[in-house]
């Protein structure tokens, strides 16, 4: 048996079907503490998450946990109420006890770095979500509003709706501050081109159909909206004004998630791909576990995606 659940490939391919059919019918799963201390190895590494959070990273968690399994480690998730301190005590506990041979830090960044004593394991401090789970760093980057608005200016566009969403997000922040910024540099260079307004709201259609339902005129023809559900929102109340997307008014969402991509007029997006990042930070630990060189490059995950929502500017009344 122990051959078998070793995976000996001198074992007769008879007898492997009559084990592997005793181990389904048994249904034996390995003891992973017998296994750690006859090897020293868990094969267990462990995602860390704050206790307290407005979000839950699934698919950026997913992808991580596919490289481990594909890196022969099981990847386990453990929520820690507490500030970033007592999250860095639990994941020294972890490593110094061997149950977990690698840590993935998500969250601020522990005060003091990692508590010293932790043993040989590795730690990786995933650093774009901070406390709440709320995307920071390059999950933040809003360099595709700047993109944007170049694109609908070249398109004819000059006056600039940006519904934006509740402003204790950075990622929120980021793209209010680069919308304004790229409307200045660009009104120094096109004539006419200015900003026609930015409302704050959350992250809901409710929001996005506030913004055009409740302002008394239509005196902008593009909308760089907050993400995709605002922008359904937008698209609705413009629709109850009589006014089309994109014949009167072109939008723009965030996230690219499906709905939008399904909706008509399809919607033009800034597609994030978390799983990149997710994926780019367990490389990053395995790599320190296995001793070799861990690898820094930053990962792109936000790309523009121009649909049908988007199009030449009317002729402006």
């Amino acid at each position: 048996m122990s051959r078998f659940l070793h995976g000996d490939p001198g074992m007769k391919p008879a007898t492997i079907e009559r084990l592997r059919e005793a181990v389904d019918a048994l249904g034996y799963r390995p003891d992973f503490a017998a296994q750690t201390l006859r090897t020293g190895r868990s094969s267990v590494v462990t995602a860390i998450l704050p206790g307290s959070v407005t979000g839950f990273p699934t698919s950026t968690l997913a992808a991580a946990a596919e490289v481990a399994g594909e890196a022969g480690y099981h990847m386990e998730v453990a929520v820690v109420a507490g500030p970033s301190t007592v999250r860095a005590q639990r994941a020294a506990e972890l490593l110094a006890s061997g149950r977990s041979e690698g840590v993935l830090f998500l969250g601020d960044s522990p005060d003091g770095g990692v508590p010293a004593g932790y043993g040989s394991g590795a730690f990786v401090v995933f650093d774009q979500f901070d406390d709440k789970l709320r995307g920071v760093g390059q999950l933040a980057d809003a360099t595709p509003v700047a993109d944007a608005i170049s694109g609908l200016a070249e398109m004819g566009h000059r006056r600039f709706l940006h519904v934006a969403g509740p402003q204790d997000f950075v990622s929120a922040r980021a793209r209010r501050e680069t919308f304004l910024a790229t409307i200045a540099e660009h009104a120094a260079d096109i004539e006419g081109l200015e900003s026609a307004g930015v409302i704050v709201g959350d992250w809901s259609a409710q929001s996005g159909y506030d913004a055009v339902a409740q302002r008394q005129e239509i005196d902008f023809t593009a909308i760089i909206a907050a993400n995709d559900v605002v922008a359904t929102g937008a698209v609705r109340a413009l629709a109850e004004r009589g006014l089309r997307v994109p014949g009167d008014v072109s939008i723009v969402g965030w996230e690219d998630r499906e709905m939008g991509r399904f909706m008509s007029p399809s919607l033009s997006t800034v597609a994030v791909d978390r799983r990149a990042q997710g994926r780019a930070a367990m490389l990053r630990l395995i790599a320190l576990l296995r001793g070799e060189e861990a690898e820094q490059a930053d990962v792109p995950v936000t790309r523009l995606i121009w649909r049908e929502s988007t199009g030449r500017a009317p002729k402006f009344q």
